[in-house]
């Protein structure tokens, strides 16, 4: 027992909530990667040890690029497998770890209360576990809700068994948003289909929002809260422009390209559905590798924007991007700091806001690079890889954005560059700043005076 002290001691000095965060994720996406990795989890040919990586991580950081056919390479123990790993990642096996706990009774240490508020709560809130309890029930109902619809859909191409594995299957992959699909062709089947295009774009939206906005929503309808927080106001509106402003642009840029063929209700829910998909899930209705240089643009914008804070997206997240163009406009109009509904943004928050910006970016840049630069080693087409340079560019913010669309490069990269996009996907779900937090010291440095540097 004496033993065991110093161990406690030691892991709580050094087990920050930032490392616990990011530990949690590791270990689910290697004991991923260790049961996609069984010949059981194939279909046909076992995965590769790489193949198998790449597959956990993009399931367990709900990202959805895939260098395998889910529906038809895994066997229904893989594709359960990969469904669990996107839920567990989705909520994270912390939230599961604390449910887990207070079901039996045992109150939650500071730590505990820590990790939560860092991944769901934007200020200390005392109905932390009442939170924590909506956040696991709400999804598993929101989740059968989606499921049944889609079973009631599904039923009219598929046996009862089928159709229910795929309903489930899509439910928790649009919930979660990973994008993960049984069908080769993602949801380009059912592209005039209402039901299912807006299904899962309820659950996309929904899961996209954050928990706690989705939380305050629920309390604000039942009369229990007056009114909402200032981080549910911005999360809510910029998600609403966004939905609108991507859907316009893609209505405009494709009306004569992919959507040429296509009637007009058709288009209004093609140009919606990817809006939608574009900024969390990565679910396609369209071939993204048929598109114009302009939407291509537009999708990336949306993609490394993301989804929005406390959510199961990644991105910079909608509140960064919203207060950054506060920001710009401001300083712009010569005016410090950030106003907005009549509250003043704390100074904090707007720093860490251009260092999330400018840290992602730098983490695309960076990993962009490496697949431009894997491209070109002995045996590859020089000429093709400079051809690719707008596929790798998408299939990286693609995977820093954890959204999963694809211009069909991803199963053609080799080991070198899945390994990259792999850990760009972990960076996107965890976040960059996170990152860096895990891993520095927590001890302060001097602080020496202030000079001035010319800067713009």
């Amino acid at each position: 027992m004496r033993a065991t002290l110093p161990l406690r001691r030691f892991l709580a000095r050094t087990l920050t909530p930032a490392r616990s965060f990011v530990i949690s994720f590791l270990l689910v996406i290697l004991a991923g990667t260790a049961l996609l990795f069984l010949p059981a989890a194939a279909s046909r040919q076992p995965l590769g040890f790489v193949d198998a990586l790449f597959t956990s991580a993009s399931a367990v950081c709900v990202t959805g690029l895939t260098v395998v056919d889910v529906g038809r390479d895994l066997s229904l123990f893989g594709q359960i497998v990969t469904l669990l790993l996107f839920q567990i990642g989705g909520l994270g096996i912390i939230t599961f770890s604390l449910v887990f706990f207070g079901q039996m009774g045992r109150s939650l240490s500071f730590r505990g209360r820590e990790l939560l508020q860092s991944t769901f709560l934007h200020t200390p809130r005392r109905d932390f576990f009442r939170i924590l309890r909506f956040v696991v029930a709400g999804t598993f109902a929101i989740e059968a809700i989606g499921t049944l619809l889609l079973f009631i859909r599904f039923l009219a191409d598929f046996p009862p068994g089928q159709a229910f594995h795929r309903a489930i299957y899509h439910a928790v992959s649009a919930f979660n948003n990973c994008g993960y699909s049984l069908f080769s062709n993602s949801l380009a089947n059912y592209r005039d289909d209402w039901m299912v295009n807006l299904v899962n774009i309820v659950l996309i939206v929904t899961g996209g929002l954050g928990f706690i906005v989705i939380y305050e929503l629920r309390n604000r309808w039942r009369g229990r809260q007056k009114r909402l927080s200032l981080h549910a106001k911005v999360v809510i509106l910029t998600t609403a422009a966004l939905i609108v402003g991507g859907a316009l642009l893609f209505y405009f840029f494709e009306s004569n390209n992919v959507l040429k063929d296509t009637g007009g209700s058709g288009r209004f829910l093609a140009s919606l559905f990817q809006s939608v998909t574009a900024r969390t899930c990565g679910f396609s209705t369209v071939d993204v590798a048929a598109l114009t240089n302009a939407t291509l643009l537009v999708l990336m914008t949306l993609m490394f924007i993301g989804a929005s804070p406390g959510s199961t997206g990644g991105g910079v997240k909608t509140s960064s991007f919203a207060l950054l163009m506060l920001m710009i406009f401001n300083r712009l109009r010569g005016r410090d700091g950030v106003t907005i509904f009549n509250r003043t943004v704390p100074a904090e928050i707007l720093v860490r806001t251009v260092a999330i910006v400018i840290a992602s970016a730098l983490s695309v840049l960076v990993i962009a690079s490496v697949l431009l630069l894997a491209a070109g080693h002995p045996g590859t087409d020089l000429q093709s890889s400079r051809g690719l340079f707008v596929e790798y560019v998408f299939e990286t913010l693609s995977a820093f954005g954890t959204v999963g669309l694809s211009m069909n490069v991803t199963p053609g990269l080799n080991d070198i560059q899945k390994l990259a996009l792999t850990l760009l996907m972990f960076i996107g779900r965890v976040g960059p700043l996170t990152m860096a937090y895990a891993w520095s010291s927590s001890k302060r440095g001097l602080v020496y005076a202030e000079e001035a540097v010319m800067v713009g």
